[in-house]
């Protein structure tokens, strides 16, 4: 794999599960060759019924707030046409998104000061990856 970019492997232990991968992140970035004082970071999810976010990583109610309110939108069962009987997951992921991208600042991540990088698990329990890139 190229050295600017490093695959993270998240196992997760729920169907539903925040996991913060802030810190596993920054070690991601901290493996890649310089220069990344500059530019930014991408993190990629490459699954259908995961996502990524960055929100409040202070308050655990924040995750918990934010699980209910997408139970609530997307209900498990709604009589979705999907064969694998995983829609929800399906579109839980897309609503959190596949990736998102933060600014380096001296070869640290530039988030605020609330703020963490979560993986979103809709479909758990399950190994998943997460790629890592700066540019």
């Amino acid at each position: 794999m190229n050295k600017s970019m490093v695959e993270l492997s998240i196992a997760t232990a729920q169907r539903a599960e925040f996991v913060d991968i802030t810190a596993r992140v920054q070690a991601a970035l901290d493996q890649m060759p310089p220069p990344r004082n500059a530019g930014a970071a991408t993190i990629f999810v490459p699954h259908t019924t995961a996502g990524i976010t960055i929100n409040e990583n202070a308050d655990p109610d924040v995750v918990a707030d934010i699980t209910a309110a997408l139970d609530k939108l997307v209900p498990w069962r709604a009589g979705y046409r999907h064969g694998e009987g995983n829609s929800a997951a399906h579109i839980k992921a897309s609503l959190m998104g596949s990736s998102v991208t933060v600014p380096l600042r001296d070869g640290k991540m530039a988030l605020g000061t609330w703020q963490g990088i979560y993986f979103c698990e809709f479909d758990g329990p399950r190994q998943r990856a997460v790629l890592v890139t700066a540019h």
